[in-house]
């Protein structure tokens, strides 16, 4: 499998989530890519299982979609999840979109003061 190194890397941020998009197009039919995504054998040796949550895909649309949830192994353990999705677009060409989102809840909603930490406003008469 060789990258035709034509790479697409978008991020968004809202309020809601935190996410990460990569493109990538591939020299390499879907299936193979497919094989290495989904099978963990193959999948070992680039995603190694220490850095899953579970091993076990969260959501699998077979040979088109895989997904797993992830977990960093080094403190604060942040909690997130990594989509994988295929489009044929060519013969022999691929496109991988990498989709990494955080999920983890306390990154999600800003921490807010214990105390009414406001300007205060007076009241027009």
């Amino acid at each position: 499998m060789t990258d035709s190194k034509t790479r697409i890397a978008k991020t968004q941020k809202t309020t809601a989530s935190r996410r990460l998009e990569f493109e990538y197009r591939l020299d390499a039919s879907k299936e193979n890519i497919w094989r290495a995504i989904s099978i963990p054998e193959i999948r070992e040796s680039w995603l190694p299982g220490a850095n899953l949550r579970n091993a076990k895909p969260v959501r699998q649309i077979p040979g088109e979609e895989v997904t797993y949830q992830m977990r960093d192994t080094c403190p604060p353990y942040l909690e997130s999840i990594v989509t994988f999705h295929l489009t044929q677009t060519g013969e022999n060409s691929t496109c991988l979109r990498i989709i990494h989102q955080l999920t983890d809840a306390r990154c999600l909603t800003p921490a807010k003061a214990a105390n009414s930490n406001t300007a205060k406003m007076m009241c027009a008469a």
